[in-house]
């Protein structure tokens, strides 16, 4: 079952206007729920572009839930605010079992990783059913954990191009996670923030040495949150090379069409 998602007020200037944090740029935006193979119904939201077809979908998976991460959390939040208008992508954003966000809360407890297998397998397998073209996880944080460890393997890995990560902390994930990506050999993009507070580059490195498919890059002056727009615009604009290849969009400062601010 679905709803209309919130909507929002947009307005044209008299020239380009500014992306800032609040900004909010013209897509289809559609309340979803996603129906586990265990029973439960998780609540989540789509976005589309707003006058055409996606080229690729971000199907993404958020921060820790106790420890605040939701569907909300401001780097995916942001992705479904631009990345429709300025780079022809769906963003599919949900609450993992028993996470609540503005959307509202989505069913059952959180399972440490394990029972969320459950919710990625229901997550991709909605974007299948949708017909979203060339899908690809983007995990945060917890959601590396469950992109490294349920996505290599069926039924997920026959839905998806491949997983970009940021900021993985390898604590729930382990060398059998990562041989299992290595078998695939699906691309891995991983980025890793200079100061991230679990696992920072030179480790990081080491560890994802095991997966020779992966491209990992370590961000200067980034932190685990990628707190600033400077670091949330190199995120989204690495995500924007992976799905739609190196150089093909370069996201701008400004938009030249109707904008909205969003609410905090």
């Amino acid at each position: 079952m679905t709803s209309a998602a919130p909507t929002f007020d947009f307005r044209a200037a008299d020239e380009p206007a500014p992306i800032r944090a609040a900004t909010v740029l013209p897509a289809r935006r559609e309340n979803i729920e996603l129906h586990t193979s265990d029973g439960l119904t998780l609540v989540g939201e789509l976005a589309l572009p707003a006058d055409r077809d996606p080229v690729a979908t971000l199907v993404t998976l958020h921060p820790l839930p106790t420890a605040g991460g939701f569907m909300d959390s401001h780097v995916f939040r942001k992705a479904s605010y631009r990345l429709p208008a300025l780079a022809d992508l769906a963003v599919l954003r949900f609450n993992t079992r028993g996470t609540c966000s503005p959307r509202g809360c989505s069913e059952g407890e959180f399972g440490d990783g394990e029972a969320e297998r459950a919710d990625v397998d229901a997550a991709t397998a909605f974007a299948v059913e949708r017909g979203l073209p060339a899908r690809w996880l983007v995990g945060w944080s917890f959601g590396t954990e469950l992109a490294l460890k349920h996505g290599a393997v069926p039924p997920v890995a026959d839905r998806i191009e491949g997983a970009i990560l940021l900021s993985p902390p390898l604590r729930r994930a382990g060398d059998a996670d990562l041989a299992a990506w290595r078998a695939s050999g699906k691309p891995l993009r991983v980025l890793v923030p200079e100061h991230d507070d679990f696992l920072r580059p030179a480790e990081a490195t080491e560890r994802f040495a095991a997966v020779p498919q992966c491209e990992l890059t370590g961000v200067d002056g980034a932190k685990h949150l990628w707190v600033g727009e400077k670091y949330v615009g190199r995120a989204l604009q690495e995500i924007v090379d992976v799905v739609r290849g190196p150089g093909t969009v370069t996201l701008p400062a400004t938009f030249d069409g109707p904008v909205a601010t969003a609410a905090d």
